[in-house]
């Protein structure tokens, strides 16, 4: 088999190879190149030496020279290289306590997670496969390399990453590898927020985000995501459902483009369901304010796995009004806009058709017809340059300043400004506003004081 590898890969392998030292590349490029997929990176493996490497290039990094890799730069791109070696005990569950080199490819490979990453490629040698990795590719199976429970002892995060490579490969794992995985998901305790922060992501937004029900199946989402748990316990008896809440979130998140924010909404927009559902004479279920409660965990979780600023607040205002459902009315979308933000609208819009499609059929063209009529208003709107927004009002705060108007009473009269634009554009000139103003002050002035 010939794989096609870039000029800078071939040139650093040449290299090693003219100093005497063998040289592959390894791991997930190849698996890659092989699924005529386009590699992130290539890593590259060899039988010489960390002092070795840096003596065959002009340019280093010592990267992790304790475990053997040199980062060599070509221009201004970067390429690991790490020495053959053997791992020794995982104390941490993620780092070996230490690290032995060795002259022996096979034995390097042997220390890898699956067999699909544990294939080599050399450009005189070919595909070096000792442990049947084309064999899983062509099965589009994720088995580990040797046995499964020292795979996951020596990185407990491999449980999840079995997970993540079968959901962006749109493969399954192998059943002893799944078993030993289920055995291991309870040392997901000791693993990194930011670590399976990064797996999920990579799960949720793979082209099979479906995939994410194997994590509950596994016993992975009660250690990372117990709120989760809860969802899949929790039915919707009412004729706008099929599925659990569990069910329907993991349905919702395949119903949406595979943006990271977005994905992450869907799977987070429902798990405040639990603990609003209450139950009528006639046995139907209702889950008054779970969008707020939502948005709560939501939050919560978003912390706790160390989501940036940016995205959790992002997120948090998406969950929190993905049940807000305006009329498709002028007012009533510019409402909605300023709540929501301008920004967020389109994305709002995506989550609402999302969740109405991992729903029952009951009402169901009804429901998405309202959503076309909302986007096209908003479109409208947005054109039109509608005010949505206090800072767009033609008064703003000094004016009431001059009006007399202070402290608190100044966001509150701007706000009854607002609304009166947000109902009628046509008001949003100063002299009305000025009136308004004049008028929200009066009125204040009129109520009895407690």
């Amino acid at each position: 088999m010939k794989l096609k590898l870039p000029p800078k890969v071939i040139y650093i392998l040449d290299t090693l190879q003219r100093h005497g030292h063998e040289a592959y590349v390894v791991g997930g490029c190849v698996r890659d190149l092989v699924l005529a997929r386009t590699p992130n990176d290539f890593d590259i493996t060899t039988s010489a030496r960390p002092e070795e490497i840096k003596a065959c290039f002009r340019r280093t990094i010592d990267t992790g020279i304790r475990h053997g890799t040199v980062t060599v730069m070509l221009e201004e791109q970067g390429f690991e290289v790490t020495t053959y070696r053997v791992d020794g005990a995982y104390s941490d569950g993620r780092h070996p306590d230490e690290v032995h080199f060795t002259r022996s490819l096979i034995d390097d490979l042997k220390r890898r997670d699956f067999t699909i990453n544990a294939m080599a490629y050399g450009e005189t040698e070919g595909l070096v496969d000792y442990y049947g990795g084309m064999r899983d590719l062509q099965k589009k199976v994720v088995r580990c390399v040797g046995r499964p429970d020292e795979r996951f002892e020596e990185d407990s995060l491999r449980v999840m990453r079995a997970v993540r490579f079968a959901a962006q490969l749109g493969f399954t794992i192998e059943p002893l590898t799944a078993e030993a995985a289920k055995r291991h998901a309870p040392q997901l305790e000791r693993v990194s927020a930011e670590r399976i922060r990064e797996e999920l992501m990579k799960l949720i937004t793979s082209p099979h985000p479906e995939t994410f029900g194997q994590l509950y199946e596994l016993g992975i989402t009660s250690v990372i995501l117990p709120e989760f748990d809860l969802c899949m316990k929790t039915e919707q008896n009412t004729k706008h459902h099929l599925y659990n809440v569990g069910v329907h979130t993991v349905k919702s998140m395949c119903e949406i483009t595979n943006s990271p924010a977005l994905r992450l909404t869907m799977l987070l927009h429902d798990l405040g369901k639990p603990m609003s559902r209450t139950t009528d004479e006639s046995g139907t279920d209702h889950f008054k304010g779970h969008a707020a409660k939502s948005a709560r965990i939501a939050n919560e979780i978003l912390r706790r796995l160390k989501f940036d600023n940016n995205m959790r607040k992002r997120v948090v205002q998406l969950v929190r009004w993905h049940d807000l459902r305006p009329k498709p009315r002028p007012e009533e979308v510019r409402k909605a806009i300023c709540i929501i933000g301008r920004e967020l609208f389109e994305d709002y819009l995506a989550v609402q058709w999302a969740d109405n499609m991992a729903k029952s059929e009951y009402r169901r063209d009804e429901k998405l017809q309202r959503i076309v009529d909302v986007f096209n208003l908003y479109r409208e709107i947005i054109k039109r340059g509608d005010c949505l927004s206090v800072a767009e009002l033609a008064i703003d705060g000094n004016d009431l300043l001059e009006l007399g108007i202070k402290g608190p009473a100044v966001g509150e009269v701007l706000k009854a400004c607002l609304d009166t634009v947000l109902q009628d554009p046509g008001n949003n000139n100063r002299t009305f506003l000025l009136e308004v103003a004049k008028d929200a002050v009066g009125t204040a002035r009129e109520q009895p004081v407690c």
